[in-house]
């Protein structure tokens, strides 16, 4: 391996073998239930005869998290891995952490490795905060004359000093992750993996992580963080890999692989409201952002497009913009336009909406529809996304998380005086 690769993954893949019950039949003959459990007993002796895993079921399926994996990752690199739920994310982080084997394929690791991947790895919840810190600090790889020398900067990291000595099954899950993330960011690993476990955390301990990775890759580290936030991911990681399926779909800068994923998205968001009959002769063909990534300040254009058989009636229709988390962020109502109300013909038409300066803090948001017709009245959820991203961030500044910053952002000034001096920011 190159001295510059500290990952290498060739060929990477992972098979887990699934079971699955047959349905039953309500009525049951005792002879069915004795050839059924033979059957099983059977297979399950051959599985052990062969060293295979056995697994419970009627019927079993070979399932592949991973498959046919090939990436490197240099030294002091921060990665983005980023997917749907199921992609194979967490496999291949449990591969890398070495806490699975892959079924087949290599991966190859250079350095010493930190990984967080689930709330209280390694802790025993008999144990206080004091000798937990030690105990996960060995399962980490750290000796003891290294783990008391950064015992006090982990203490107050975590902020866990008043219950240091008491057990930590009594701790709360934020508190548990403050720990364990303390110990691991604290070990000087060479390469620090870290899964979306961080969002159990509070404000002012995401800002806190999110400084340690950066402090953590500035020093030459690698780390690899899994996360469903485009905007940390985007703020954190100049390259990330797009996995679907358990294999890669995109690997590179992290502005054109968020595109990608928000895109595809985006296309499986639309293919259900793709052709959508709103009412006899109407239908939605589609509703559409014209960049599936937008900066802070920009402008986003939003087309919803239709096809009538016949004319028709439009007496309302509003976009509605909601926060990945629910909240509804806008409404841009087209009666304030003279698009509405519409008398429409047969054949196809669109409305296009821009939005000047997006001011909308980063994340990702879904698109909706209210619309009102002669004859339909209702509202339409998630038809379309895109994210927003801060273009430009200071190199000398932590962000808050994006969602503790609430959903608009205002342009400001700010005034100083001291004394008699004035001084404007």
């Amino acid at each position: 391996m190159s001295k510059d690769i500290v990952i290498r993954a060739e060929g990477l893949g992972k098979k887990y073998v699934i079971g699955h019950a047959a349905e039953r039949e309500r009525y049951t003959a005792l002879r069915d239930v004795l050839v059924r459990s033979a059957s099983s007993l059977w297979r399950k002796t051959l599985d052990m005869a062969k060293g295979r895993p056995i697994v419970s079921g009627d019927a079993i399926e070979e399932f592949w998290a991973l498959k046919d994996l090939d990436f490197e990752i240099g030294r002091g690199e921060v990665v983005g891995i980023i997917g749907r739920n199921g992609a194979g994310k967490t496999t291949l982080l449990k591969i890398l952490s070495r806490i699975t084997e892959p079924t087949e394929g290599r991966v190859r690791i250079k350095g010493r490795v930190a990984s967080l991947l689930e709330v209280g790895t390694g802790f025993h919840p008999e144990l206080t905060g004091r000798e937990n810190i030690y105990l996960n600090g060995a399962i980490l790889g750290m000796g003891r004359s290294e783990i008391r020398r950064k015992f006090d900067e982990i203490v107050a990291f975590a902020e866990v000093d008043k219950f240091l000595d008491t057990p930590v099954k009594r701790y709360s899950s934020g508190m548990y992750v403050r720990l364990a993330f303390a110990v691991a960011a604290h070990l000087e690993p060479e390469i620090l993996i870290v899964d979306e476990v961080l969002a159990v955390g509070d404000i002012e301990f995401q800002r806190k992580c999110q400084g340690k990775m950066d402090d953590v890759a500035s020093h030459g580290r690698t780390v690899l963080l899994v996360s469903h936030n485009m905007s940390a991911v985007q703020s954190i990681c100049p390259r990330s890999i797009y996995l679907v399926g358990g294999q890669c779909a995109l690997d590179g800068d992290t502005n054109q692989v968020i595109n990608s994923y928000v895109e595809h998205q985006e296309v499986s968001g639309r293919q259900a409201s793709e052709g959508l009959e709103i009412e006899k002769g109407l239908k939605l063909e589609g509703l559409s952002a014209s960049h599936a990534i937008v900066g802070v300040g920009d402008d986003l254009e939003i087309t919803i497009s239709f096809s009538a058989t016949k004319p028709g009636r439009i007496v309302e229709c509003a976009i509605l913009l909601h926060s990945y988390t629910g909240v509804r962020a806008s409404v841009l109502d087209l009666r304030d336009s003279v698009a509405i109300p519409l008398r429409y013909e047969e054949g196809r038409f669109e409305f296009r909406t821009k939005i000047e300066e997006v001011p909308l803090v980063e994340g990702t948001y879904s698109i909706g529809m209210v619309l009102v017709t002669s004859d339909y009245s209702g509202e339409m959820f998630d038809l379309g996304r895109f994210s927003v991203v801060q273009r430009q961030a200071s190199e000398h500044l932590v962000p808050y998380p994006a969602e503790s910053r609430g959903i608009v952002v205002l342009k400001s000034r700010t005034v100083v005086k001291l004394n008699d001096n004035q001084l404007v920011i």
